[in-house]
């Protein structure tokens, strides 16, 4: 077992269950000053993948032979990439960053940072995450099924966030 990537996969693990008591704490801050949860029925499906992505990574990572390769340093230099713009989002939401679908209604949508650019940048940066992720691994065949199961579970979420942006109005 190489200590770097064992260090590696202990870090996204913490950053991971960092964000989910982060949003935790976002959602009772939007939900005490009016905010709306909405699409609550899907949430499991997020859960589920990003739980489901971290036991392939493991599982592929110890049944198959390892060693650090450039192409280890290129999907790390991406990964690197990844975080400043995943940290950007995060950092552009403020209070706002959640893993749920809660609108505020008297604000209007976040319109600065990244968003200038795209509605929904997480999404693609996860997908990317979701690639780039598991070659630090080797584990290719996590690096081709999650990014395809992300794109079906956003086939709901995306929709679902943009009703309820529209129904803010």
């Amino acid at each position: 077992m190489e200590p770097l990537v064992i260090g590696l996969f202990i870090f996204l693990v913490i950053q991971r269950l960092s964000e989910l008591a982060i949003a935790s704490s976002n959602k009772k801050w939007m939900l005490a000053r009016g905010g709306k949860e909405t699409g609550e029925g899907h949430y499991f499906l997020f859960i589920l993948l990003h739980s489901l992505f971290f036991v392939s990574i493991a599982a592929e990572y110890f049944w198959t032979p390892f060693q650090l390769t450039w192409s280890f340093w290129v999907a790390l230099v991406a990964f690197i990439l990844l975080q400043v713009m995943r940290i950007w989002c995060i950092a552009t939401l403020g209070r706002r960053w959640n893993t749920r679908i809660i609108i505020l209604p008297d604000e209007e949508p976040i319109q600065k940072g990244i968003y200038r650019f795209m509605s929904h940048p997480n999404y693609v940066i996860v997908f990317f995450e979701l690639l780039v992720i598991p070659v630090l691994f080797h584990a290719y065949l996590t690096a081709v099924i999650f990014p395809i199961l992300h794109v079906l579970v956003l086939t709901v979420r995306v929709p679902a966030e943009e009703r309820a942006l529209k129904e803010r109005m």
